[in-house]
């Protein structure tokens, strides 16, 4: 266990995988809590990306978003880099790469300790100033930003949750079935790391995690958006039912017509409209101060 705390910044210089990555004055590693560097990236709001004509809200300089991206994601991916881009329109944006992903250090865990890389992300993100953080996370990271607000209750002004599980364990499709194989095999996990740049760690759970349809009545009352396409092929809508109803009434569900799965299916009118959700309902004061 690192004596760290989340979010402290580790030397440039540290490479836990050996690629050449971009570093920069608003890019750096993370050490989380357990000692996983996270390479992490800065975006100030509407600076790297300019704002669309269409934009309702002009960008809120104390708001800035945490993006989890899904698994086998990573910060420099074109699908993660376009859903910075458009919420950088409505506030700054901090990306990072979840362990065993990309050139962030450690294993995945598939959805466990990513709350920890989750949380060292929201604590650098603080150190910019701003004032309210709104989470978005998609697939594994939708069950991340729900279980992070859980287990750390005050640390984000309002949640965002894209295609994300409501139980574990389910194999009810096809992709998942797929996934389930990629995870728990020798010759799977050999695919994971070669040909989709994810680590993934050999071991089972133990203890069993938090799963997020326990998590979202923890979340109250931080606002909560749950955000699902009827056309998700990995997760049907009994999922986004599940998590609205173990809510109650401080979420808010969105079921997006002709929308398949995660960041790959989400457009960009649907990331402004988060985006301009995220503006409105990350009320300043409801967490803690940076």
């Amino acid at each position: 266990m690192s004596n760290r705390p989340a979010g402290h910044a580790a030397r440039s210089t540290v490479r836990p995988n050996p690629e050449t990555v971009r570093r920069g004055p608003n890019r750096t590693f993370l050490h989380t809590a357990d000692g996983v560097p996270v390479d992490s990236v800065y975006n100030p709001a509407a600076v790297v990306y300019e704002a669309a004509p269409d934009t309702s809200r002009p960008p809120s300089r104390d708001l800035v978003f945490v993006i989890a991206h899904g698994f086998t994601g990573d910060v420099d991916r074109p699908h993660v880099r376009r859903v910075a881009g458009v919420l950088a329109r409505y506030g700054a944006v901090v990306t990072f790469s979840f362990r065993g992903h990309g050139a962030s250090g450690g294993r995945s865990t598939v959805g466990d300790k990513e709350v920890l890389d989750l949380a060292a992300a929201v604590e650098w993100a603080r150190g910019f100033g701003h004032a309210r953080v709104v989470t978005v996370g998609f697939s594994m990271g939708g069950s991340v930003v729900l279980r992070h607000a859980a287990l750390y209750p005050g640390t984000v002004d309002a949640v965002v949750s894209v295609s994300a599980p409501a139980r574990w364990y389910y194999r009810g499709t096809a992709p998942m079935r797929r996934l389930h194989w990629l995870v728990t095999r020798p010759e799977g996990r050999l695919v994971g790391r070669y040909g989709l740049r994810t680590r993934i760690h050999h071991r089972e759970w133990n203890p069993v995690p938090l799963s997020p349809v326990q998590a979202v009545p923890r979340i109250a009352p931080t606002p909560l958006l749950i955000v699902h396409g009827d056309r998700d092929g990995y997760f049907p809508l009994d999922h986004p039912r599940m998590l609205a109803e173990a809510a109650g009434d401080h979420a808010e569900l969105w079921l997006e017509p002709g929308m398949g799965h995660a960041e790959h299916a989400a457009d960009e009118a649907l990331l402004a409209r988060i985006g301009d959700w995220g503006v409105g309902h990350a009320r300043s004061g409801v967490a803690g101060v940076p």
